[in-house]
């Protein structure tokens, strides 16, 4: 029995008492009740507060209430008992057969298991790392990469149509620092005061002379427009090999110059001024944002006539909405704090729903520590640690886990050393290990000739209190995966399988799972290996989750 399953039983329960004149309640009888898992498992397999809710509604004493809905639930199926706490609190535990179905369930389910038809029909968008292409991915982009990976599969999990997107911004004046660097290095030069400097400008200059013989030596003006449209396609060459190495790939690779030339940015403003959110002061056109709770108007095109920056924030936000999208999520750095209230705004200025229509995730600073020390410089891009630094020091699991495995909202010191353990101290190897430990002790069923069959065995066989605990822990999955949706937070997947690998560990410390010398195989066996089978099949699928592989062995 799921937490689902259970919250529908309740539900069951509570229409019966009303239809049966028991309790009157003012509103329908709730489509869902909440449960979880009590703190003390001693009390219970699941509780749920739902008489303390509706007791007022209905006039009745809490635990009269309580007492009514226990009676009713001690009858349904698949529970063993359900007892009144405190002012009104339900504990209920759940029979072990019922309880014990749910490892074929999951084997039953297969990949499928955790996914969910929440999100169908919706349409997302999510924009996430879009550094700018001057330089390699640095580790801030880096977390987006991760987080931004696994949401998208976290999202599509639960039904959405996700499309990832990379806002490509090859149009301003980092662009030009950016050709002037390349332009310096390749006669020689210095870089510029307001340049970039690392290794690879220098290498970039070299395969771009390389290609170009004479590149360097031609007048200022060619040399510049050289410099600019190969370097900047020899570096966004690179940034798209590093993240496709680190397991994230794109839908579509958005050129924020496109904006600019294909009247994208006019029709924005035209579509604004249709809807009467543009005037014009000092020779300015201004957007009202203050109407929406920004702090003040914006400037949409300036004095001179040219297109202040909000401009092209206004031309790709009709874009994506024109392209279809329900829902646009961008995920910006923690630099990016201010920028959130005047989005809003223009979201609302278009007539949409901020926060609906247009979600801002703000992820917080990395930092990576080597030996109780902060690690501040990159072999190739000078002062800007890099994710092939991160890749190289730890590994593309362990860093893709790492850094989904902690709330965006906080800032987090990577420990280097830590996470490159191959021992139960590293988080990802211990999901990991418990992977291959499942796969292992299947194979050695296999080999002893048992077959693991999850449509005939008894599932009253698991009664054991730590399978009881491992087949809950299996149940929270689908949960865990729709919250982690809803509130946009892969770290839940990662804390989860943690919960359920130690659940596991502990499981498999008393529980024997096969038979022994010449012991021939039971049904308790059998029933074991069905939830070793499911276990194995809740860590893969949350690993998936994540873009971390599931070894068979380690």
């Amino acid at each position: 029995m799921t937490p689902e399953q259970l919250s529908a039983a309740i539900v069951d329960a509570l229409t019966a008492l009303v239809d049966a004149g028991s309790v009157t309640l003012p509103d329908s009888v709730p489509s869902t009740v909440v449960v979880e898992r009590p703190k003390v498992k001693e009390h219970g397999d699941y509780a749920t507060n739902i008489a303390l809710q509706l007791a007022k509604k209905a006039g009745v004493n809490p635990r009269e209430f309580a007492q009514l809905l226990a009676d009713r639930l001690a009858s349904a199926d698949g529970v063993a008992s359900a007892k009144i706490a405190g002012p009104g609190f339900l504990n209920i535990r759940v029979a072990a057969g019922a309880q014990g179905a749910l490892a074929g369930h999951v084997v039953a389910a297969g990949a499928g298991y955790g996914t969910s038809d929440v999100y169908t029909g919706q349409r997302v968008n999510l924009e996430f790392v879009s550094a700018n292409p001057t330089g390699p991915i640095h580790i801030g982009g880096v977390r987006w990469a991760a987080v931004g990976d696994s949401l998208g599969r976290i999202l599509s999990a639960v039904g959405a149509d996700v499309t990832r997107e990379y806002y490509f911004n090859d149009h301003g004046v980092q662009i030009d620092r950016f050709a002037r660097s390349l332009l310096a290095a390749a006669r020689g030069e210095e870089a510029p005061k307001d340049g970039y400097g690392g290794q690879y400008i220098h290498d970039i200059a070299a395969t771009i002379v390389a290609e170009v013989p004479g590149a360097a030596v031609l007048p200022d003006g060619e040399a510049l427009e050289t410099f600019r449209e190969r370097g900047t396609d020899l570096m966004f060459a690179e940034i798209k090999q590093s993240l496709h190495d680190f397991g994230v790939d794109f839908d579509v690779f958005f050129h924020e110059n496109d904006l600019h030339e294909s009247g994208a940015v006019g029709r924005a403003i035209a579509r604004l001024d249709e809807l009467g959110m543009m005037y014009e002061n000092d020779g300015a056109r201004w957007l009202r944002t203050s109407d929406f709770g920004d702090d003040k108007d914006r400037v949409v095109i300036k004095t001179d006539g040219q297109p202040a920056y909000i401009s092209g924030d206004l031309a790709y936000y009709l874009d994506k909405r024109e392209r279809g999208f329900d829902r646009c999520l961008i995920m910006l750095g923690a630099d990016h704090h201010g920028y959130v209230s005047r989005m809003m705004a223009m979201c609302a200025a278009f007539g949409d729903t901020p926060k609906v229509n247009l979600e801002l995730l703000i992820g917080q600073l990395v930092n990576l520590v080597r030996d109780g020390e902060p690690l501040r410089m990159s072999k190739r891009a000078g002062t800007v640690i890099t994710l092939e630094d991160l890749v190289e020091a730890i590994g593309v699991d362990a860093a893709r886990y790492a850094l989904a495995r902690y709330s965006t909202d906080t800032s987090i010191d990577l420990d280097l050393d830590l996470w490159s353990k191959q021992t139960s101290d590293n988080p990802v190897f211990y999901v990991q290990y418990a992977h291959a430990r499942l796969s292992s002790i299947l194979r050695n069923a296999v080999d002893l000739g048992i077959v693991v069959d999850a449509d005939h065995y008894d599932p009253a066989e698991l009664s054991a209190a730590q399978e009881g605990d491992l087949l809950r822990a299996l149940a929270e999955f689908p949960r865990v995966v729709s919250r982690a949706a809803e509130l946009r937070e892969p770290h839940r997947v990662a804390r989860d399988l943690e919960d359920t690998a130690s659940a596991f560990h502990k499981f498999y410390d008393v529980c024997h799972v096969l038979p022994k010398g010449d012991e021939d195989p039971t049904d308790l066996h059998r029933a074991r290996l069905v939830l070793v089978a499911a276990t194995r099949q809740v860590i893969a699928n949350g690993l998936a989750l994540l873009g971390v592989s599931a070894p068979e062995r380690m």
